[in-house]
Parts: C-alpha cells; sequence; structure tokens
C-alpha cells in the first residue's frame, strides 16, 4: 500500500486494432507508441500495463487514453490491485525484462 493509505494498482490495456490500410496502420502506431511514452510495458502483443500509485493516477490515466483512442477496433481497459497483478501466472515463457523492471520501479515509489 502506498504512502497515505493508497493502493498501487495496474492498468492492463488490450486493443485491437485495424491495420489494412495506411492510415490504420499509422493509428494503431500512434496509439501504441503513445501506450509506450506513457509508461506502459508490452506484456504481449497488444496488451500494455502500467503501475499507477491510487485512483486518482488511475482515473487520470483514463482521460489520457479515451482522449487517443483510435475510431475503429477494439481497446479494453482491466484495472487491478497490485497484489491481484502480482498473482497471475505466466503458464508459457517467462517475465520479459522490463516487467522485472517494473516491479523494482514499484519498490522506488
Amino acid at each position: 500500500m502506498a504512502a497515505g493509505g493508497e493502493r498501487y494498482m495496474r492498468m492492463i490495456v488490450f486493443f485491437d486494432l485495424p491495420t489494412l490500410t495506411k492510415t490504420d496502420r499509422k493509428n494503431a502506431s500512434r496509439f501504441r507508441n503513445f501506450l509506450i511514452k506513457d509508461g506502459y510495458i508490452m506484456l504481449q502483443l497488444s496488451v500494455y500495463s502500467r503501475i499507477c500509485k491510487g485512483q486518482d493516477d488511475v482515473e487520470k490515466h483514463i482521460k489520457r487514453l479515451k482522449s487517443l483512442i483510435p475510431k475503429e477496433g477494439s481497446v479494453r481497459l482491466l484495472t487491478v490491485t497490485e497484489k491481484q497483478y502480482a498473482s497471475m501466472e505466466v503458464l508459457v515463457g517467462s517475465l520479459k525484462k522490463e516487467e522485472s523492471i517494473g516491479e523494482k520501479q514499484l519498490l522506488l515509489f
């Protein structure tokens, strides 16, 4: 739990964006680049995650997402506590380097 009783949260964004036309590819690329610049890490292709410090931080990032979502395709958001996120099991493969760094950064908060 964060200082002041705030809880660390994890936002997980899932998206499926069209890439048939040049404009579609540009919009999808712009959205992915926004996620990366805003502190999200890629868990899998089209699944990104970021740590937030409390519900106010989550709401701020939700507003950012809504302002940059492409008009076509599907974008979903799931917000869970850091404890719930930590209970996720990797069934095949391993944690990516960025995920391990994210856990260490949480300790710095």
